[in-house]
């Protein structure tokens, strides 16, 4: 069983930076993938961005690639989402998930792959 805490989440403005943190309870962070997602009003939740246990593989979604990025301190047990360049379309509810099985050469980058969630952080964009 893993919490998961996400925090930095706010209001800027378009071009801004703004820097998302993940706090994982337990022992055992260092196991998971962890990943981010992202739900804007009246939208599905979507795949923003992965990171492998090590932290050496990461994978993000074309709608992000070059702007974020996802980093993890498995000594703090926590996973990090800086976004840079940000935009009005990047408004959302961002969430981390943990993926607790052991996956050989896949990140996860649907919700099903995921077991444990954060309850959300709202970023906001304004133009």
């Amino acid at each position: 069983q893993v919490q998961l805490v996400e925090s930095g989440g706010g209001l800027v403005q378009a071009g801004d930076s703004l820097r998302l943190s993940c706090a994982a309870s337990g022992r055992t962070f260092s196991s998971y993938n962890m990943g981010w997602f992202r739900q804007a009003p009246g939208k599905e939740r979507e795949f923003v961005a992965v990171i492998s246990r090590s932290g050496g593989s990461t994978y993000y979604a074309d709608s992000v690639k070059g702007r974020f990025t996802i980093s993890r301190d498995n000594a703090k047990s926590t996973v990090y989402l800086l976004m840079s360049s940000l935009k009005p379309e990047d408004t959302a509810v961002y969430y981390c998930a943990a993926d607790s099985v052991f996956r050989v050469r896949y990140l996860g980058v649907l919700q099903q792959d995921y077991d444990y969630w954060g309850q959300g952080t709202q970023v906001t964009v304004s133009s």
